[in-house]
């Protein structure tokens, strides 16, 4: 059974295993640094559909079927998915998978989606309910800029601290077994606002979320930073980035040398213009899913936070003057 080390963090007894993982992404991501790395770059963001939001829900589907062909698993044997994008009612999820015949459990994060959907699938790993269960998110540059800003058509101009949505999906598969990476440790993230107002700044309104569940991880488990080899942020960009680690130093924690982002990691600052990095539920769970999953198995590293974070906003709201809540759920996750 879990052990519940306080309110928002959980000790798996008995962890869960990443048994295989599969990651998608579209052409501007495919030339990042990364670019190597994912299962598949798609040179056509359309995926073959005749609009964005279908292209979305290709992406999405195409990702899960690829993690059950690596995995070769059949729709039959996953007892659960959890599944997630930016889109109002997510319909990137539900259009994406619904001829698969699975039991669907649709979540709402913003960018911090692929986190919520793996702790998901790990508590119900732990605790019997699934011997094996998906978690996976997506979303889509040209999707999230209808709903989020403006058609593309509209030709908005873009402020320094705005982050570009990464095109891309990730997906992984949870269960038992001995050898593959382990979720040990979850802490579940509160929501956290400190007044910011500006959409174009993200990183921003998601930094202080991030501090809150990171100071929160680290009081429960009675952990050192020195034993970590990376502290994952979700797609905190070069803004949110250095905020959180002002934050953190206030109160005495220092992961600099530790803190990485997939936002900032996923494309080439100099070559690509994507002002102050990469964002979306696409962006960490197709980094975590390409990137740091094969260094757990391939032992470069041994033990690592991923904390995903998300802007639980909408245009609407946020239209009429409100400020924007953050979120950040981490995942304790282990070579084996």
């Amino acid at each position: 059974m879990a052990t519940r080390l306080s309110q928002s963090t959980i000790r798996l007894d008995k962890p869960p295993a990443i048994l295989e993982h599969a990651s998608i992404v579209g052409k501007k991501e495919g030339d990042g640094p990364l670019g190597q790395e994912f299962d598949a770059v798609n040179e056509d963001t359309t995926f073959g559909e005749k609009t964005w939001e279908k292209s979305e829900s290709r992406l999405q589907s195409n990702a899960v079927n690829m993690l059950l062909d690596k995995s070769r698993t059949a729709t039959s044997d996953v007892d659960v998915m959890f599944a997630g994008d930016l889109l109002n009612q997510c319909i990137g999820s539900t259009y994406g998978l619904r001829e698969l015949d699975i039991p669907f459990l649709g979540l709402f994060g913003a960018c911090s989606t692929m986190a919520e959907s793996l702790i998901s699938a790990s508590l119900f790993v732990e605790g019997g309910l699934a011997s094996k269960a998906v978690a996976v998110t997506s979303s889509h540059f040209c999707t999230a800029e209808r709903q989020f800003r403006f058609p593309l058509e509209y030709g908005g101009v873009r402020t320094p601290t705005s982050q570009w949505t990464v095109t891309g999906s990730g997906a992984v598969l949870v269960g038992c077994d001995e050898n593959k990476p382990k979720i040990r440790a979850v802490t579940i993230g509160k929501i956290v606002d400190l007044g910011i107002t500006d959409a174009n700044n993200m990183g921003a309104a998601m930094a202080p979320a991030a501090c809150s569940t990171i100071k929160t991880y680290f009081h429960d488990t009675r952990e050192h930073i020195e034993n970590f080899d990376a502290i994952i942020t979700g797609d905190l960009g070069k803004v949110g980035s250095r905020l959180l680690c002002e934050l953190l130093e206030r109160d005495g924690i220092n992961i600099r040398d530790k803190h990485l982002d997939c936002g900032c990691l996923i494309y080439d600052f100099d070559q690509q213009d994507v002002h102050a990095g990469g964002s979306g539920c696409g962006c960490c769970a197709s980094v975590l899913c390409a990137h740091f999953l094969p260094k757990l198995e391939r032992g470069e590293l041994k033990r690592v936070l991923f904390c995903a974070t998300g802007a639980l906003m909408s245009p609407t709201i946020v239209q009429q003057g409100e400020s924007i809540p953050g979120i950040c759920h981490l995942a304790e996750i282990t070579e084996n």
